[in-house]
């Protein structure tokens, strides 16, 4: 085990037994200090690498095309481990489809990534909309997904955007029909955070399976709850009172930045703060954490909440648009001149960051931006982009040749 994780799992009932004040969960009973469940708490972790993936074909279609330099890149991607999304399907199917990847993972002695993305109104009606058609839908497709791991081993990104991105936000889903943010729409947040506590309960009944719930990211939601502007009680709840109702106290830990930019120092300042706020949250029964709370709150990783941080894209940092252009920049939609960020492993030189991942997929499209513009051409490539998940071989060689560091070849 990593010496940070050793006695980690006994080390933070106390946090549970807390939580129960705040969050209605039940504490979790002391631990054994011996094999942990979660499998980032190896010495070495080997992430499972796909045999077939889309950098793979682009590599061999422009090796036949004559494109040497861009398909070694795209043979250097294709080796890089990265989760794996199920989005879709009927309970039976996405059991059987994972229990094929976990299985192939098995076979390969490595631990895979699998992202679970089917929460009702997923993406607030935004590019990646979809998901479950009801909570119980969606309770049967996760408990199917649980089940199709087994007792393999395997981590799960529980929801991008899950938590982060609530029905109760004020644009949630302009011009798609979704959220207004106004009080009828609350009851859509507590089943969000029922699902999300369903979840976590159906997962870690696998004996091998490590669940990380989301966080967004360190320029998205603030720490501590505040008003947006619709008064009491339409409080809007900061990302660690949506963490703690969600069931951070039964997950693993959070999950930071997934299919985003930031840079990695500043996801780890902001995941730090986040940590030791939830900590002190939990053992104290708080409901709020100022900045000098936060910096008395020991940086003790064996009682603090961890977390896992998507590096696939953050090589060169956030972009920044240029200033005046656009009413609607969209810095998180393909934004230009990005590059891939350092590769998945569980050697972060941090004791609370379990492992740096390859969360999003490098190459698929996060939408068809138009940047506030009539559109449908996104103005910085001056095309179309492709749709939320499509590969975009161009924007992935892109990503490869600007890579933090540089991509071996």
């Amino acid at each position: 085990m990593h010496l940070r994780n050793t006695l980690r799992r006994g080390a933070l009932a106390p946090l549970a037994t807390a939580a129960l004040l705040l969050a209605g969960l039940g504490a979790a009973g002391p631990a054994a200090a011996t094999t942990s469940h979660n499998p980032l708490d190896a010495r070495h972790v080997r992430f499972y690498v796909e045999p077939h993936t889309n950098a793979g074909d682009q590599a061999a279609a422009w090796a036949a095309a004559g494109r040497g330099a861009d398909a070694a890149s795209m043979r250097a991607l294709a080796k890089i481990s990265q989760a794996i999304w199920f989005t879709k399907g009927t309970p039976a199917e996405v059991r059987g489809q994972v229990h094929d990847v976990v299985t192939a993972a098995a076979r390969a002695h490595q631990v895979p990534v699998l992202a679970a993305y089917y929460i009702p109104g997923r993406d607030c009606s935004q590019f990646s909309a979809g998901g479950a058609p009801s909570e119980q839908a969606y309770r049967q497709w996760i408990s199917a997904f649980a089940k199709g791991i087994g007792g393999r081993q395997a981590v799960v990104i529980l929801e991008p955007d899950g938590l982060a991105l609530l029905s109760s936000e004020a644009w949630c889903g302009e011009g798609g029909g979704g959220s207004t943010g106004q009080p009828e729409d609350f009851g859509l947040v507590d089943e969000r955070f029922r699902e999300i506590n369903f979840g976590i309960a159906a997962l870690h009944r696998q004996p091998r399976t490590a669940v990380y719930i989301d966080s967004g990211h360190s320029a998205w939601q603030q720490i501590n709850d505040y008003d947006a502007g619709f008064g009491v009680p339409n409080l809007q709840l900061g990302m660690a009172s949506r963490l703690l109702k969600g069931g951070i106290a039964k997950a693993d830990g959070f999950f930071l930045n997934v299919s985003n930019y930031r840079g990695d120092a500043e996801l780890t300042d902001y995941g730090t703060k986040l940590s030791k706020c939830l900590g002190l949250r939990l053992r104290t029964g708080a409901t709020a954490c100022t900045d000098a709370d936060i910096a008395a709150v020991p940086n003790d990783a064996r009682r603090l909440p961890h977390f896992v941080v998507d590096t696939s894209r953050n090589g060169q940092g956030p972009w920044t648009p240029p200033a005046g252009v656009y009413s609607d920049a969209q810095d998180w939609c393909n934004p230009p001149g990005r590059g891939l960020g350092i590769r998945p492993t569980t050697d972060t030189g941090n004791p609370l960051i379990d492992a740096r991942l390859w969360v999003k997929r490098p190459g698929e499209s996060d939408g068809s931006c138009t940047r506030g513009t009539a559109g449908p051409e996104d103005p910085e490539y001056g095309i179309v982009d492709p749709v939320a998940g499509a590969w975009w071989a161009d924007y992935a060689l892109g990503l490869a040749q600007r890579a933090i560091p540089p991509l071996a070849h």
